[in-house]
């Protein structure tokens, strides 16, 4: 994997990938303040048994924001009219993760290579080349190795917190952009996916994409710091996704604030 590769250098096969990160300065701690701000947001009134309600609207945020990442619009009106695929694709990429087990979070936990091409399929209609490119990855071996490692790690391959996870999830997907379109809004979704699945976030309440598209110049810095694979530029990648869950959280109790008035 591109930023937290061990290159060739020998090790053990029970050794995790992801271990030394928690290491960096800060990383375990924002982690856990992510994980902590997230509780909070589950165990608001408003949460406890109209949580659907909040989660609809974190969905929709989060795929505006999403859009906007991309270039695309935030225009409700638009997309349902067909005149931004960019937002449209971001909807239904944000959708498709509710439903449980029946969801693509359903088939991400038991094979996380077919989900990533669910997901691309449903965000990548009207941008990709032709229905043929719709969930299939771009050519290239180091393209499918890649992929096969990310589907590894996301299936009990590290034992990392949650927060680090969706943080190199993301990163590894838009340093790689495995399907040479829509690549940014399925690295968010996967992101979120994974905060779904590992129960950091179960009902999908938070909406990190708010702080990533307020802080657009820093979230693409840190994902080409990411991409160039230095400590530091790893660092950075981390805590810009862990800031984001954090924050996300303040968003959501402003959605759970909402609905109690």
């Amino acid at each position: 994997m591109g930023a937290v590769s061990t290159g060739s250098a020998p090790r053990r096969e029970s050794a995790d990938p992801l271990a030394p990160l928690l290491a960096l300065p800060e990383v375990a701690e924002a982690a856990e303040a992510a994980r902590a701000a997230l509780g909070r947001v589950h165990r608001h009134r408003a949460n406890l048994r109209n949580w659907p309600v909040s989660a609809a609207e974190s969905t929709v945020r989060g795929a505006r924001c999403s859009s906007a990442l991309d270039g695309g619009g935030t225009d409700l009106l638009a997309a349902a009219a067909g005149d931004d695929p960019v937002l449209a694709g971001a909807l239904r990429a944000g959708q498709a993760l509710e439903g449980g087990t029946t969801s693509v979070t359903g088939v991400w936990r038991r094979a996380p290579l077919q989900a990533l091409a669910r997901l691309h399929s449903l965000a990548a209609v009207g941008l990709a080349d032709g229905a043929g490119g719709l969930g299939r990855p771009r050519p290239g071996s180091d393209v499918a190795e890649r992929m096969d490692l990310l589907a590894r790690l996301v299936t009990g391959g590290s034992a990392a917190p949650a927060p680090v996870l969706a943080a190199v999830a993301h990163g590894e997907l838009l340093t790689l952009a495995p399907f040479g379109s829509a690549d940014g809004v399925v690295a968010r979704a996967v992101s979120r996916l994974i905060t779904i699945a590992t129960g950091l976030d179960p009902h999908g309440l938070g909406v990190p994409e708010v702080y990533w598209v307020r802080r657009v110049e820093d979230y693409r810095s840190a994902a080409a710091g990411f991409a160039g694979g230095s400590a530091e530029g790893v660092r950075e990648w981390l805590l810009v996704c862990c800031r984001a869950l954090e924050d996300g959280a303040r968003e959501a109790l402003s959605i759970a604030e909402a609905t109690v008035r």
